[in-house]
C-alpha cells in the first residue's frame, strides 16, 4: 500500500488595503475605454464674438432713391432721395468730423464748404464714410461719439452747392485723414459697388487698392 502524504496548507498572503492619503499623488491609470470625453461648453457670448460678422447697412433709409454711376472730378456718389430722408451709419464707428451750419457763399464757393451740413465717421473697419448737403444733423452726433451701424446721424436735403439741385446726399468712402482734410474725404474709392452689396443685405468692407 502506497502511504498517504498528509496535504501541506499553502501560506496565504495577507491583502492589504491601501487607504487614501491627501499626500498620496493622483492615480495615472487612464479611464476605461467605454468612458466619454465630455467637452467643456463654451459662454454662449464667447462664441458669439468669435463668430462676429461686421455690419454694413445702405446710407439711407429710403427705397424711394437711386445713385449715380458715376461723378464728376473724383470718385464718389450722388444718391437722390426725399428731403429728411434718414442718412445713417454704414457701421459702427467713431463720429470724424461734423459741419452743423451751411457756410457756402456762391459767390465764393470756397470748395471746403460746398458740402453744406455734413458728417463723416471712422468705421471700426479704418475707413471713413462721408455724406454731405444733409437738412439736419441728428441730436448728439458730435466728433468723438461712437455710433453704431444703422444709427440716425443726419436728414438728407440740399445744403451746400446742392441748393439747386435735386435733393440728394453726396456719399463719399476714403482713408481717414484730419478731419479738415477736406479734399480726401469727399472721396477715394469708388462707392457704387458697396452701395450695391449694402442695398442687398451683404456685407462688404471697402478696399483701397
Amino acid at each position: 500500500m502506497t502511504p498517504v502524504i498528509p496535504a501541506t496548507p499553502l501560506p496565504v498572503t495577507p491583502i492589504v488595503v491601501a487607504t487614501a492619503s491627501p499626500t498620496l499623488a493622483p492615480s495615472a491609470t487612464p479611464p476605461p475605454a467605454s468612458a466619454t470625453a465630455v467637452a467643456t461648453p463654451v459662454p454662449a457670448t464667447m462664441a458669439k464674438e468669435q463668430v462676429a460678422e461686421r455690419v454694413y447697412v445702405f446710407p439711407v433709409k429710403s427705397a424711394a432713391c437711386q445713385y449715380s454711376s458715376s461723378h464728376h472730378d473724383y470718385p464718389a456718389a450722388d444718391i437722390f432721395c426725399p428731403i429728411g430722408t434718414e442718412f445713417v451709419a454704414v457701421t459702427s464707428g467713431v463720429v470724424d468730423f461734423v459741419s452743423s451750419e451751411d457756410l457756402w457763399n456762391p459767390a465764393a464757393d470756397n470748395p471746403a464748404d460746398r458740402g453744406g451740413l455734413s458728417v463723416a465717421i471712422i468705421g471700426d473697419d479704418g475707413v471713413r464714410y462721408y455724406g454731405s448737403h444733409l437738412s439736419a444733423i441728428a441730436d448728439g452726433i458730435a466728433p468723438g461719439v461712437h455710433v453704431v451701424a444703422e444709427q440716425l446721424l443726419g436728414r438728407t436735403g440740399r445744403s451746400g452747392n446742392a441748393r439747386n439741385t435735386d435733393p440728394h446726399v453726396h456719399f463719399g468712402i476714403s482713408r481717414p485723414t484730419t478731419p479738415d482734410d477736406w479734399q480726401t474725404r469727399r472721396g477715394q474709392i469708388w462707392p457704387q459697388r458697396y452701395l450695391a452689396a449694402w442695398k442687398q443685405g451683404r456685407n462688404m468692407t471697402p478696399a483701397f487698392g
